[in-house]
């Protein structure tokens, strides 16, 4: 397994989450990844609440880190299904993403989005299709 330092190293291409967003890769390990997003007012809609797309971006982006690094092949996402459980009051949303199942082809993952607070702000559900890396 690599360093977390590797990992952030990877995906710090990946600029619309880690510059526009500002999330990090906190945790990694086989088929898991757990990320962070410190919200701030970019984060909010008009009525102050924390943006569902960005919600979205953060588990996309867990997924991503999760489903990819290390990998012989890359996934990318298929479909996807995404849960809003509640709203934030936090300061800080974390995105847990971890394996259900690995195919040949495809592969499932849930991503558990939570603040700093213990509140489960989101599920989202995503399935990913292998392909090779270019």
């Amino acid at each position: 397994m690599g360093t977390l330092k590797e990992a952030r190293e990877i995906f710090s291409k990946d600029l619309y989450a880690t510059e526009l967003s500002g999330i990090v890769i906190d945790e990694i390990g086989e088929d898991y990844a757990k990320c962070s997003m410190k919200l701030t007012p970019q984060h909010k809609n008009a009525y102050g609440g924390v943006m569902g797309g960005a919600i979205y971006t953060l588990a996309d982006f867990a997924f991503a880190v999760a489903s990819n690094y290390e990998k012989e092949l890359a996934s990318v996402s298929l479909t996807s299904q995404a849960s809003f459980l509640s709203s934030s009051k936090g300061s800080v949303l974390f995105a847990e993403a971890n394996l259900i199942k690995d195919g040949k082809r495809n592969c499932f993952f849930e991503v558990a989005i939570t603040d700093d607070l213990g509140k489960n702000i989101a599920r989202v559900l995503f399935t990913g299709a292998h392909v090779p890396f270019k």
